[in-house]
């Protein structure tokens, strides 16, 4: 096979990172990847600046690189407009509470979660609950047309005032934002955006950041919001260049447990909170709301507690949810002892393990640990430190915890239950919702004081183990 004939219009660019060069090399000299350099025609080379292809989308002035630009000039911070209170309701209340009260203009907000999780059904229910607010513009990659309109018929959500636009290239993107100028934009998925500047292949590095930044850039100049769905990988964080999280306002992971509730989460917000947690059910007409789920997450019984479980109240944001807690231990069926705990750190539990054998004599060196938590909600706070305690030494003795019972308290090393932060509001949830005692370090809270981990022990479960 003869070589392709080199001319003086032609180059080598980089798939994963952009560098371009006049001939073609094994390794990238600049990111170090192999087999990544592909031949490009110079024209299609030409350096890119901010905002460039959007803007030169809608008119040939901003294909000219030579055009005249407004330089931009530093002002005086008591110059400036604050902007308060700019905020575009998306009419779905547990997504607008993740969002700090509701989508924030002039932002850019990431959208991650695994494959069929309900991402696209969320913001398409989102899009027509803001579309009264303006137009509504809906870009989608990887479905057609026809899919998306059953899925809003199927949902029973009005088609009025949204404008689909089935494409991944980026300039064709822009051109529908000049045209339409929505309010609210939605790209499903960013990983499916290109743009021939950035290679043929969408997804690789160069095109996410180039894309993203093109779309960010557009919406920030603009009182308009801009949603942009992310793949994630099989851990279960987002795919792509840690820059494309950088480079938006909010970045928001959708979570599942093993049934139909749905967890909607901030991992990043410039504009509210991290804390707050949306719930939802999946349903045959689409993502419902759970108004209010404090008492959720406990499993309701008849009869006695099985041994190994223990409730305390946990604050996710501004709520207080009922969780509980379960433990097992099992003699450790090797010379390594392991803890099995994807709900709560595994090292909380040795930690909290360690404390039980050194203060009260309780020996789990030689067990094996299983940790759950019903209703799949991950629990980090130090808030769950006594129940953690009192559903392995349950676990490890088979002595059930008394009925209708709450825990509250950090633990420290030596032993000592420490106070935890909105400890009346936690003793208020918990005998709103019917349980009757409810210990913590402090008394003046309502509750049962206990100060160290022997004395609770002690008033749960009897004589501790000597």
């Amino acid at each position: 096979m003869s070589a392709k004939k080199k001319t003086g219009t032609t180059a080598f660019r980089c798939t994963s990172c952009g560098y371009t060069q006049p001939r073609w090399l094994g390794r990238c000299p600049d990111c170090g990847e192999w087999n990544t350099l592909e031949e490009i025609l110079l024209q299609d080379a030409s350096p890119v600046g901010p905002g460039s292809l959007i803007a030169g989308a809608s008119g040939p002035a901003g294909t000219d690189p030579f055009a005249p630009r407004v330089v931009p000039r530093p002002v005086p911070l008591s110059a400036v407009e604050a902007r308060d209170g700019t905020r575009l309701p998306t009419g779905i209340g547990e997504l607008d509470r993740v969002l700090g009260g509701a989508a924030m203009k002039r932002s850019a907000v990431l959208v991650g979660g695994e494959p069929g999780i309900g991402k696209s059904t969320l913001l398409l229910q989102a899009a027509a609950g803001a579309a009264t607010n303006g137009r509504i513009l809906y870009v989608s990659g990887e479905e057609s047309a026809a899919q998306i309109r059953s899925r809003a018929d199927r949902l029973g959500l009005p088609p009025d005032r949204i404008e689909l636009l089935c494409t991944g290239r980026l300039e064709d993107i822009g051109r529908a934002l000049a045209d339409v100028n929505p309010v609210f934009v939605i790209v499903d998925s960013i990983q499916t955006v290109y743009s021939p500047e950035a290679g043929s292949v969408p997804g690789t590095v160069n095109q996410l950041k180039l894309c993203a930044h093109e779309l960010v850039a557009w919406v920030k100049e603009r009182d308009a919001v801009l949603f942009l769905v992310a793949h994630v990988t099989k851990d279960g964080s987002i795919a792509g260049p840690k820059a494309l999280e950088h480079l938006v306002d909010t970045v928001i992971s959708f979570e599942r447990n093993d049934d139909e509730v749905r967890f909607l989460r901030a991992l990043k917000n410039r504009f509210g909170s991290v804390d707050e947690l949306g719930i939802f059910r999946m349903t045959e007409k689409g993502l419902a709301a759970v108004e209010d789920p404090s008492g959720m997450f406990i499993v309701r019984r008849t009869g006695d507690l099985p041994p190994g479980v223990a409730v305390v109240p946990v604050f996710e944001g501004s709520r207080v949810f009922m969780v509980e807690i379960q433990a097992l231990t099992v003699p450790a069926k090797g010379a390594m002892t392991r803890v099995f705990s994807d709900r709560v750190d595994a090292a909380r539990v040795s930690r909290v393990a360690a404390v039980l054998e050194k203060r009260i004599g309780l020996r789990f060196s030689d067990q094996d640990i299983y940790i759950n938590v019903a209703g799949g909600v991950r629990l980090a706070e130090s808030a769950i430190d006594l129940a953690l305690a009192a559903a392995l030494y349950s676990a490890r003795t088979d002595i059930p915890s008394p009925q209708s019972t709450a825990l509250i308290g950090e633990l420290s090393l030596a032993g000592e239950i420490r106070p935890v932060n909105r400890l009346r509001q936690r003793v208020k949830a918990a005998t709103s919702l019917g349980f009757s005692d409810v210990f913590a370090p402090e008394a003046d809270s309502g509750a049962r004081q206990v100060r160290d981990i022997r004395q609770a022990t002690g008033m749960l479960f009897g004589k501790p183990v000597s």
